[in-house]
């Protein structure tokens, strides 16, 4: 994949936006550009993001998965695949993405995925408002360790919320945020996501089938 874009270390997520007003919208300004053809491959979506964009990339997909293309039958899968996949790669420290041939090539219609992006417009306009740079020390190692180990937990079972309608959605959402608030540097969006990743299991229960 060629490298579009320059970042920091992944473990702050900074993903070289950090500081940058809209830089959420940015984030879906460039999977649109993707739009072309009958289908989008998440290598286009990397390729889009940049290989430094470990942030990015969580947010992109975590989005997808709470948004109408989560209907995409093995979409929760392939999302908490690429999560949990991300996430070590910041845990370890390494300052370029990989993903596996199989998942680069995994395709999603273009007409969901611009739906998908228009639907998402609007949250994340609302959460451009409030987020900004702010407690920092909850962006660095050890303090972040928490929140990317429960992550990781959650991404490695999101394959089994496939058949527990909602389940995934609400996950992918936990996930969503701790990714805004690493892209925006937003350390009490990061605690946010702490909190209610402690809360998730509960949250199924209550909104899953058996609530």
């Amino acid at each position: 994949m060629t490298d579009r874009s320059t970042g920091t270390d992944p473990a702050t997520a900074a993903d070289g936006a950090d500081q940058k007003t809209g830089a959420l919208s940015e984030v879906l300004d460039q999977i649109e550009h993707t739009l072309g053809g009958d289908s989008v491959s998440v290598d286009d979506i990397v390729q889009a993001l940049g290989q430094h964009s470990f942030a990015s990339v969580m947010l992109v997909f975590s989005l997808i998965c709470t948004s109408p293309a989560s209907a995409i039958p093995g979409l929760t899968a392939s999302v908490g695949l690429i999560v949990a996949i991300v996430v070590v790669q910041m845990m370890v420290g390494r300052k370029s993405l990989w993903l596996p041939g199989f998942i680069l090539r995994r395709e999603i219609p273009s007409d969901r995925l611009g739906t998908a992006i228009g639907w998402m417009r609007r949250p994340v306009r609302f959460v451009e408002r409030f987020a900004r740079p702010r407690f920092h020390i909850l962006l660095h190692r050890p303090w972040l360790w928490l929140p990317m180990v429960l992550i990781l937990g959650v991404a490695l079972l999101m394959p089994v919320m496939e058949v527990v309608p909602t389940s995934g959605s609400i996950a992918s959402a936990v996930i969503a945020i701790f990714a805004t608030g690493l892209l925006t540097r937003d350390g009490r969006l990061v605690l946010a996501a702490l909190v209610l990743l402690s809360a998730l299991p509960l949250a199924i229960w209550r909104f899953g089938p058996l609530g």
